[in-house]
């Protein structure tokens, strides 16, 4: 068995230059690479990484460890180039013994390619190759032509930049200079975190999974939207309570009335987005997972536990009445009527919030384990 050193090129610049079909395998034929490869262009780092593929077979050959060397290239289309380097290394493998192997990169976006030959092979190490270059202007320059040719760079930095040039002036001039500062800074830290936490990832994918869930009748996408429209009103609600409130209670009272007002509203969107997804995971044969069963309870009772404590506050402050309980009669039994003081009606809103989290820990640990008991019947 031996040790393969493989090349990785995404984008299939390599074997063009070369004017070779991928996989190129064998010693030889990579070093009669590096002169093809070089003559076209002698400043693509392709060069440098045939180079340290040839290098580090040496290495091993050297420490008496069989090597076979080879290049593996993709293609302009992320798929595709994929499936390419997939095809090419299942070729490499059926006809060379191949038992681990050593990737040698000169790029990132090559990078993004190594899981196609892990899920294949196992990656002993990835080796990136970095050219030195000299610290000068004329480095600098070639740095600065690398960075504007590459389109996705473009986009995301010049594009902001240039736009943020030409709104500064404008809100300088009309706004004053705090207002358009503080503007722009504002907007520079939300595309920050909007690069940053991946939600320019994440609402690309939203369209296609709308689209599927839609083909596919699941009970959610409906259940969703009403989660959404329930969500709307939590909020109406909770400013119209806030509205309505004296502009001297200062944040917290505000806070905690929102917070009274909406969170019944919240709770019922957040339970029939859960009972939605509850009923996508029934309608198919596989098992509930637990959390599915549990999480509508869960909402439930945070919603109660969350009210409670806002009741409280807001009962302290004499924003809201007490809550009176009325006289019960019942045959031999008679209870008079009393209001319930701050402390009680929290301690209430807690217990029932308990309540509900233990009946669905309960609920979700019994259906939960009703597969695995009929299994073990029908064994």
């Amino acid at each position: 068995m031996s040790t393969l050193v493989v090349c990785l090129d995404r984008s299939d610049e390599i074997a063009r230059a070369g004017d070779v079909s991928p996989p190129v395998v064998g010693w030889e034929a990579l070093r009669s690479l590096v002169i093809d490869v070089g003559l076209a262009d002698p400043e693509d780092s392709s060069v440098n990484c045939l180079l340290e593929t040839l290098r580090v077979a040496r290495e091993l050959r050297e420490s008496d460890e069989e090597a076979t060397v080879a290049l593996v290239t993709g293609g302009a289309d992320a798929v595709g180039a994929g499936r390419s380097i997939a095809a090419q290394i299942e070729a490499i493998r059926a006809d060379y013994p191949i038992e681990s192997a050593i990737i040698v990169t000169d790029s990132a976006e090559d990078e993004r390619l190594i899981p196609v030959i892990e899920s294949r092979l196992a990656v002993d190490s990835v080796d990136r190759v970095v050219v030195r270059q000299a610290r000068d202007i004329e480095s600098t320059y070639y740095l600065l032509k690398q960075f504007l040719g590459d389109e996705e760079l473009r986009q995301t930095t010049l594009v902001p930049l240039g736009l943020a040039l030409l709104v500064f002036p404008v809100l300088l001039t009309f706004m004053g200079p705090v207002v358009a500062v503080a503007s722009l800074t504002g907007v520079f830290g939300f595309f920050l975190l909007y690069k940053g936490l991946g939600v320019d990832t994440y609402l690309s994918t939203v369209p296609a999974g709308v689209r599927d869930a839609l083909y596919s009748g699941q009970v959610s996408v409906v259940t969703y939207a009403i989660g959404a429209g329930l969500a709307l009103i939590g909020v109406f609600a909770g400013l119209l309570g806030v509205s309505g409130l004296d502009s001297q209670q200062g944040v917290f009272v505000p806070a905690m009335q929102f917070a009274f007002d909406s969170v019944p509203w919240l709770a019922m969107a957040a339970l029939a987005a859960s009972t939605g997804r509850l009923l996508d995971e029934t309608i198919h044969d596989e098992p509930v997972p637990t959390s599915y069963l549990n999480l509508p309870f869960g909402v439930v009772a945070l919603g109660i536990v969350i009210r409670g404590f806002s009741a409280y506050f807001l009962q302290r402050s004499d924003v809201i009445d007490r809550t009176a309980v009325p006289p019960i009669d019942v045959g031999v039994v008679s209870v008079e009527g009393f209001a319930l003081s701050p402390l009680q009606r929290l301690a209430a809103f807690v217990v029932v919030g308990v309540v509900v989290s233990l009946v669905g820990v309960r609920t979700a640990t019994h259906f939960a384990g009703r597969p695995e008991a009929d299994a073990e019947a029908t064994d």
